[in-house]
């Protein structure tokens, strides 16, 4: 029971320790050195699509793993991965309907 409780205080921390990182990093970030007038919405549009993909590859691919049996991944690293995906996917989402929001008061406006 002990062993139990442990392993969800690790799972716990280790969110809670990616929750933060996610507060504090912005999702997007471009490169120092480009040219920020060169970076249009399509292009950051989809590297935030690929990004969402590609964290739900690796929470797919650590499911795998586990139940496959293998040794080196635990349950804790599967729900980290699983809860980074759901987090990442709700976040688009979330960006998706503003957007939408955004774009029907634009065209709701009078001229």
């Amino acid at each position: 029971m002990t062993s139990i409780n442990t392993e969800i205080s690790n799972v716990l921390a280790q969110i809670r320790a990616l929750s933060e990182g996610i507060n504090s990093q912005s999702p997007i970030q471009p490169n120092p050195g480009a040219n920020t007038e060169s970076v249009g919405f399509g292009s950051v549009l989809k590297h935030a699509v690929n990004s969402v993909s590609e964290q739900q590859q690796v929470a797919e691919a650590a499911a795998s793993r586990f139940q496959a049996g293998d040794a080196n991944t635990s349950i804790a690293e599967v729900v980290v991965e699983m809860q980074k995906a759901s987090v990442s996917f709700q976040a688009m989402a979330e960006a998706r309907n503003r957007i939408v929001d955004a774009y029907r008061e634009i065209m709701n406006m009078s001229v």
